[in-house]
């Protein structure tokens, strides 16, 4: 019987320190590696005396900013209108304008190369109603189509952080400064916009740690022409060959990356105030005057169009041949290796890859994350400075853990493990985050009451906990399967073009740079495959998640 309990014991514990040995081996190994060889006299010296990475530093800080102040001047109209306004389709125009956020980079970069590109319906249309032989618009490659790109996917952080906060606000300050004489614009200054203070900064500082660390829309659409730290690490690695530099580099973002999350997380821990706040539901109308109304429908068609619009015209153009009739060509040819094609093996294996690598990840994230948010929700001291290491993965690169994996694990640099491990680490944090806040709402009586009763911490697990945590379980393998279905970054590093563990997000990336109309065709495909899956994780997850709880 002794024996019998020593062996419960010690399979615990082992089942305890698994997170803790995945982070250390995966995690804070590679990191502390990439700190090694950044410290060369020749690499510190490079990166110093040349003005080019001087350069790159300030045009990622720049393009942060603007494309987050771009973000929030086209979100707050968007949150005012979801906060204070109940019109018809709200829910599901709610609903699109959130798909964009969890749409891979891959996806993204082919719905805009698809919409704005020489060929895409938007020039087509113009052509045709200006009699013009030339495109009119021409912005591939361009700052524009980026910010455009940074635009779409963030808004719905200013809907879903500002919004959800100023719909909570009671229209009571504001009417008292009316009836003082406030004209709008100057209630709005001085009543509101202290009230949402909050929640517009960790808005800006989260869509600014976002566009600093972009990477696929730098690559995918600004070309050679643009450099970010990110992809000035890629580029160094992999094109120039040399370690070193990039490694000062993932040093340097590193550094920047950190900053970020703690000044993000002392905004959160120190901006909380005491308001009254109401159901959201009573502080939402119908638009009653005629001004009202059209500025309600003209942002309702505004969001439709921008949101939707890029998704539609790639779906559109993945089902239509260069003459414009309809066509099931280029998702008949998934199968097929084109001759001279930059990939060895069928789109068709890229995609059974990546659904193989979803599954894996699923199943391991949420074995580590379900043990990682038990550990969470017992009291102890320990905890205070548990839950920043267990979310750290999240504000890390993925292009940096990439490339701290290649220069650490160079054994496995052909293996497919390294892939599936890059993928676990990165979708780890939101299973931690999807099952935290159900399993903290469980009453400690219960399982106090099943342990008076002779059950075992893991028959307390299976009788108590896992009847009330389970839907949250399964919006946290959905989590999983759709964040590594798109995992484009540290993927980009691990496998190689020669590799047969090709993943959909790198097989997308190669065909959309190889010239001809069929592989820009597989491309298209395999994008709106990719678009379908993560819609339909997105569809699940909200349908799924119990009251809206959950941190994501």
């Amino acid at each position: 019987m002794r024996h019998k309990l020593t062996t419960k014991r010690l399979v615990l514990g082992a089942l305890i320190l698994l997170p803790f040995a995945f982070l250390a081996l995966f995690f804070f190994y590679p990191l502390a590696n990439i700190i090694g060889v950044s410290l060369t006299v020749d690499a510190l010296a490079g990166i110093v005396t040349r003005s080019y990475y001087v350069d790159v530093l300030w045009f990622t800080l720049w393009q942060a900013i603007a494309s987050t102040g771009l973000t929030l001047l086209v979100g707050l109209p968007a949150a005012y209108l979801f906060a204070r306004y109940d019109f018809a389709g709200r829910q599901t125009l709610h609903a699109l304008t959130t798909v964009p956020f969890v749409m891979p980079t891959v996806v993204v970069a082919a719905a805009f190369r698809t919409l704005l590109g020489p060929g895409g319906p938007l020039n087509q249309a113009l052509m045709a109603v200006t009699g013009g032989s030339e495109p009119p618009v021409q912005l591939e490659q361009s700052l524009t189509i980026i910010l455009m790109a940074h635009v779409f996917y963030n808004v719905t952080i200013v809907v879903r952080l500002v919004g959800g906060f100023w719909a909570g606000l009671g229209p009571r300050p504001v009417e008292a400064a009316r009836v003082l004489g406030a004209k709008p614009v100057r209630a709005f200054r001085e009543v509101t916009l202290p009230l949402i203070r909050p929640a517009l900064i960790a808005s800006f500082l989260l869509i600014f740690l976002f566009t600093f660390t972009s990477f696929g829309v730098i690559l995918l659409l600004g070309g050679p022409a643009f450099s970010t730290l990110e992809t000035e690490i890629y580029r160094q690695y992999v094109t120039f060959l040399r370690p070193d530099v990039a490694a000062v580099l993932s040093l340097i973002q590193i550094a920047f990356t950190f900053a970020l999350m703690s000044l993000y997380a002392r905004w959160q821990q120190g901006s909380a105030v005491a308001l009254d706040f109401r159901p959201q539901r009573t502080t939402r109308r119908k638009a009653r005057s005629g001004l009202e109304r059209i500025i309600v429908w003209f942002l309702v068609a505004f969001l439709l169009l921008f949101q939707v619009t890029p998704l539609l015209a790639l779906l559109w153009q993945s089902f239509t041949a260069r003459d414009g009739s309809l066509t099931l060509a280029y998702y008949r040819a998934l199968p097929e290796l084109q001759r001279g094609s930059i990939t060895f093996v069928p789109p068709l294996i890229a995609i059974r890859n990546s659904l193989g690598y979803a599954l894996l990840t699923m199943l391991s994230a949420g074995l580590l994350g379900t043990i990682s948010a038990n550990l969470l929700t017992r009291s102890g001291k320990w905890r205070n400075w548990l839950d920043p290491i267990f979310m750290l993965p999240l504000g890390a690169s993925a292009v940096t853990l990439g490339f701290g994996y290649v220069v650490t694990f160079d054994r496995l640099r052909t293996s497919p493990l390294l892939v599936l491990v890059a993928h676990v680490l990165v979708a780890m944090p939101f299973v931690v985050r999807s099952l935290l806040p159900v399993l903290q709402a469980i009453k400690p009586s219960l399982r106090e009451a099943a342990a008076v009763l002779g059950a075992s911490p893991s028959r307390v697990w299976r009788e108590v906990d896992l009847p009330i945590v389970g839907r949250a379980l399964l919006v946290a393998g959905v989590f999983a399967f759709t964040v590594s279905m798109g995992e484009f970054g540290a993927t980009s590093f691990i496998v190689r073009p020669n590799s047969g563990y090709l993943t959909m997000p790198i097989a997308i990336a190669r065909y959309l740079g190889t010239p001809g109309a069929l592989n820009f065709g597989q491309a298209l495909a395999m994008s709106a495959i990719l678009m379908l899956v993560t819609s339909v994780g997105f569809v699940a997850i909200e349908r799924f998640r119990f009251a809206d709880v959950g941190e994501f």
